[in-house]
């Protein structure tokens, strides 16, 4: 039986994350002490102490989810998978637990770019929207008709019948309308700092290429696949393509958990907090396949 493992992305963290792993594993221990001294604060603090406001600046939010997920996957005995995918910062995650990257160098990596998305945040306003209940293609054709408000493109396909979008605020806000007149269940502005995954982000690619070029990337123990093409993918060099992409392009997700099932995979195992991931691959596949989860 093929296992795919997925990792999930901002939004899956709460308030005392990981802390049960740090009491309770040496190994955890240990991963979540040295991330300490790699990013010169104690994360730990504000991931088993913090409010879940604290946990909501992007440059907290990243890293704590991406060691969240990394020692959890790297405490897990059985842990083999036959493929691997991750959900936006996820991405990382995946790749630092099957082994393309050390850890401490995919904790630097993560830490840099959720430090320049929240720059970006910062210096480019913009925001989020997810539409429940309309295809991929007419969310396309619902982004595509907003003129003049500024950018909004689909962001996250997460499913059939949930995408999220992302943008300008007012694009964001026409998209919105234009989607509830088109037959949407839903529209529901999310709680975000920023437009990801949307051409806003553009800013924040100068300093995470570099970063991500000076990072060493080896091949996988298993096939990742990554969101931007939703293909299994070995090759360092498209691996750094793809992360580097991934932050002003779409995650394909409903394709990526598709593609894993159709290449064999049987059951699903979630590694980090929350369970965002279960439900999503559970709609996509309509229930052909195990699903499990870790936290």
């Amino acid at each position: 039986m093929k296992k795919a493992y997925v990792f999930p992305g901002q939004g899956s963290q709460f308030p005392g994350m990981a802390k049960d792993l740090y009491d309770s594993n040496p190994l955890a221990k240990e991963m979540l002490e040295k991330a300490n001294e790699v990013l010169g604060f104690r994360i730990t603090d504000i991931m088993f102490e913090g409010t879940a406001e604290d946990l909501k600046a992007t440059k907290v939010t990243q890293p704590a989810i991406f060691l969240h997920s990394v020692v959890l996957a790297a405490c897990t005995e059985d842990f083999a998978p036959d493929m691997v995918a991750g959900h936006s910062l996820g991405e990382f995650s995946a790749l630092a637990a099957a082994g393309a990257m050390k850890f401490e160098d995919a904790l630097k990596l993560v830490y840099i770019r959720a430090t320049e998305m929240q720059k970006c945040c910062e210096s480019v306003p913009g925001t989020m929207a997810a539409i429940i209940g309309l295809s991929n293609e007419q969310v396309e054709e619902v982004c595509a008709s907003v003129e003049g408000k500024g950018v909004v493109i689909p962001a996250n396909y997460n499913c059939d019948g949930q995408v999220v979008i992302s943008g300008d605020a007012d694009a964001v806000a026409e998209a919105c309308e234009k989607a509830k007149a088109a037959g949407a269940k839903r529209a529901l502005p999310l709680a975000v700092s920023g437009a990801f995954h949307s051409p806003l982000m553009e800013p924040a690619r100068i300093e995470l290429g570099k970063a991500i070029e000076a990072t060493e990337i080896v091949a996988p123990k298993c096939p990742i696949y990554q969101n931007v093409c939703a293909e299994a993918v070995s090759d360092p060099a498209t691996i750094k393509a793809n992360l580097l992409s991934q932050l002003t392009s779409p995650v394909k997700w409903t394709h990526s958990v598709k593609n894993m099932i159709a290449d064999g995979a049987e059951s699903f195992t979630e590694l980090g907090p929350g369970t965002v991931l279960q439900g999503l691959v559970k709609r996509i596949s309509g229930g052909s396949v195990a699903i499990d989860g870790k936290c």
